[in-house]
């Protein structure tokens, strides 16, 4: 199968370490919702959690396309690096925001596997993702922070040392435009857990290890703030064409496996004297699949392509998420149709990978939210909300 994005080194070296988590290790996890704490650790070790942090801190200072295609593997394999793709993103805000004292403290601990930075603290029960509307405060007391609220949906915040926590510091009724008044606080929930930080797991239709996490007068010291007070909103955008842009390359992989794993079937499946595979109707499922999923790699490429060229390619990265999304979607539909029941069968692997990739029609963007992007920032249509 093509690639339209480099690195085949690294792409060889992630389909080797894959290799020793085969179906069964991600049944079993699924079976128990489980948190991946070997592959996670075997990522860590190999330097590729690390991938975008610059050397001088530990890292091994590659660019965007080899996270992606470090990702990418992982779903083409068959495993799932949502249990760890965060540490990738929200890096980001702390690499471009944070002080030089900042990542001198955190980044070469994150960087050697000492400190897990994978929870993301955004969005609300209230607000969902109307961003602006959060009501989670951060109070100033001295020298440290007060906060007081709650989050959903923060995926990892059980496994994570740090948390990168956006808040209102300054009261929506203050501040000329909603979007101001919001800060980025690096907490270290290793000093609240079980105190003033309580959390929650909510369990769901795939293993994702994600909870509900509230604040009850929680401290966070103020030389935890990222960047300036109140210019948290542009910190967390500024990340997004990054997170966009890998989790297109997880969808990508994820439309691979099922490609080639309902390809394989198909010529293997013997019915009525003959391989399901020669049936068109078996045949066209899977060919435009396969179309879907090389005109979203496309895309994908040129959002790192410019990415990579310094430029803010809000347009291609939101495209490339939402068509590699529907390409793995298609492409899910395609392989369980083309396994008939025993793609409902869970050694097959296949209903597994069709609940996760479900996933990325909705966060972390759903598709509408694209669309309305697009209508509005591309095609220059009234803003519908």
């Amino acid at each position: 199968m093509k690639y339209a994005l480099s690195h085949p080194e690294i792409r060889a070296a992630v389909v080797k370490l894959c290799a020793g988590f085969p179906g069964a290790y991600w049944r079993d996890l699924d079976q128990t919702q489980a948190y991946p704490v070997d592959f996670v650790a075997a990522l860590t070790r190999e330097g590729y959690l690390s991938a975008l942090v610059p050397e001088e801190y530990g890292g091994s200072g590659l660019p965007l396309s080899a996270a992606a295609a470090i990702l990418e593997e992982v779903h083409r394999s068959g495993g799932n690096a949502a249990a760890c793709h965060a540490q990738m993103y929200t890096m980001g805000t702390l690499l471009r925001h944070g002080s030089d004292a900042q990542k001198h403290a955190w980044l070469p601990s994150i960087a050697e596997g000492a400190l897990r930075l994978q929870a993301f603290g955004v969005t609300e029960p209230t607000s969902g993702t109307d961003t602006t509307a959060l009501r989670t405060t951060a109070r100033l007391d001295g020298e440290q922070y007060i906060v007081n609220g709650q989050k959903l949906w923060t995926s990892r915040a059980e496994q994570s040392d740090l948390m990168i926590l956006l808040c209102r510091t300054t009261p929506a009724d203050q501040v000329a435009r909603k979007t101001e008044g919001l800060s980025v606080l690096l907490v270290d929930m290793r000093d609240v857990k079980g105190k003033s930080l309580t959390i929650r797991p909510v369990r769901t239709m795939m293993n994702h290890a994600t909870t509900e996490v509230f604040f009850d007068n929680m401290p966070v010291p103020a030389a935890n703030l990222i960047g300036e007070a109140g210019r948290g909103f542009r910190y967390i955008l500024s990340g997004m064409n990054a997170e966009r842009i890998l989790i297109a390359a997880e969808c990508i992989g994820d439309a691979k496996w099922f490609i080639e794993t309902a390809t394989k079937y198909a010529g293997e499946r013997v019915v009525f004297g003959r391989p399901i595979g020669q049936n068109q109707g078996v045949q066209f499922p899977i060919a435009k699949a396969y179309a879907q999923m090389r005109a979203a790699e496309l895309m994908l490429a040129e959002a790192i392509r410019l990415y990579e060229a310094g430029e803010n390619p809000g347009e291609e990265a939101n495209m490339a998420k939402m068509l590699a999304a529907d390409a793995s979607w298609a492409a899910a539909e395609a392989c369980l149709q083309t396994h008939g029941g025993f793609g409902f069968a869970a050694e097959y692997d296949v209903e597994r990978k069709f609940r996760e990739t479900r996933l990325y029609q909705v966060a972390p963007i759903s598709t509408n939210l694209i669309l309305s992007y697009i209508a509005e920032h591309v095609l220059g249509l009234p803003r519908s909300y």
